[in-house]
């Protein structure tokens, strides 16, 4: 490695990356040959954060770790748009891969790259995007998990764009099991990445928040108007039915998933052992409603907070009872208790319900409101996928 880096010193830069790429091709294909994985030593990394990531080898000089990730960063998010742009699937195959296994501060980083180049910057490039949930569903899943949690609602800059929810709509309606990929390619003997293993939490935030979050957009955008003297295209755009009808699809979406979660997670036996949506994403997107049924200071009920109190109600419902969700009728009470009365949710919260077959589970646990899996016999021919390394997953669209 030491001849390399010499004769790579005399080169310019770009000329030396692409030397070093050559060079590290012939070792990796080499090592292939022998052993089941690529062997990379230091010497090796070291040349890629030298002629790669720019990084100064000076003796004296410290490398900053803080401008290693910048750089890294900068370059995957131009790798993996490409990938994109080319259909590369192999490196769309190793960003899922890298996306569960990276802490989640990353993982956003590069979501917000990828949705800046194909739904905002360029008009009508999300096609491109849109087309890839065909060549590499597992990327597409990873990537709705990276989306929902960079555009949380919490803000009116996080709001997500209009490409990109309609994006997400039509990969999660035209087939649900898509939300699902991770969870069944994940063995327990690996470990849980930084970002939620199924997207079905931002998702499920997503359809409860909306209606209040865009009605607080539209006070802004109504008021910011009224004071400049001209009219807000944004917001013209959340009055519109478009966005309605597709967090309505989408809700519709994330209830379906759940009703399917309880087969695999029986079939894996994690029922009442493995909660995918965490109680505290639960507590926190109950103070973000109250928080916002105060900040527009809806007293009365009004249509946007008996909607997102009704879509609440009933993802708790079908969450808890497919095992996705694990909690006491108690634990649902008490965090629900600041929130403005609904039929639906108080219903949800003190019964009457069916009594669990399920006795795996701790007594108190909220019990079983529906049918037991054999209820659905169209998911009785999609067996669970069980875990092979280097196996690609056998991907059937839900029809």
């Amino acid at each position: 490695m030491t001849d390399i880096r010499h004769s790579l010193l005399r080169r310019d830069a770009l000329s030396a990356a692409k030397e070093l790429l050559y060079h590290l091709d012939i070792i990796f294909s080499s090592q292939l040959q022998n052993v089941p994985g690529p062997l990379v030593d230091k010497s090796t990394i070291e040349l890629v954060e030298e002629f790669i990531f720019q990084l100064s080898k000076e003796r004296n000089i410290q490398p900053k770790g803080n401008k290693a990730d910048e750089n890294r960063l900068a370059m995957l998010g131009k790798l993996v748009s490409m990938a994109i742009a080319i259909c590369r699937v192999p490196i769309l195959e190793c960003t899922a891969l890298w996306l569960q296994r990276t802490h989640a501060v990353f993982c956003v980083r590069l979501a917000k790259v990828l949705t800046e180049d194909y739904c905002i910057l360029v008009p009508g490039s999300v096609q491109t995007l849109k087309r890839i949930v065909l060549a590499s569903p597992r990327f597409c899943c990873q990537l709705i998990t990276a989306v929902t949690a960079l555009y949380d609602l919490s803000t009116d800059d996080l709001i997500p764009p209009y490409d990109l929810l309609e994006m997400v709509v039509s990969w999660v309606y035209d087939d649900p099991r898509l939300t699902l990929i991770t969870f069944l390619n994940s063995p327990a003997s690996l470990p849980r990445g930084f970002l939620e293993l199924t997207p079905l939490p931002g998702l499920i935030r997503w359809c409860v928040l909306a209606p209040l979050a865009y009605r607080r957009n539209h006070k802004i955008s109504s008021a910011q108007s009224l004071t400049n003297g001209n009219s807000n295209k944004m917001c013209k755009d959340f009055e519109n039915d478009d966005f309605k009808i597709l967090y309505s699809k989408l809700h519709l979406s994330v209830l379906q998933v759940l009703m399917i979660l309880q087969g695999h997670l029986t079939e894996k036996n994690l029922y009442g052992r493995l909660e995918l949506i965490m109680f505290d994403h639960v507590d926190r997107l109950v103070e973000d409603i109250n928080k916002l049924v105060k900040e527009l200071n809806l007293s009365n009920p009004v249509k946007e907070v008996e909607l997102a109190l009704d879509r609440l109600a009933q993802a708790l419902q079908v969450g808890i009872a497919s095992g996705a969700l694990l909690c006491t009728r108690d634990d649902l009470r008490s965090i629900c208790s600041v929130l403005p009365h609904n039929n639906l949710l108080q219903l949800v919260l003190t019964g009457p319900v069916q009594q669990s077959p399920h006795t795996t589970l701790p007594p108190g646990f909220y019990p079983h409101i529906h049918a037991s899996s054999a209820g659905y016999p169209m998911y009785s021919t999609h067996p669970v996928q069980t875990y092979m390394p280097g196996m690609a997953f056998s991907y059937r669209p839900m029809r």
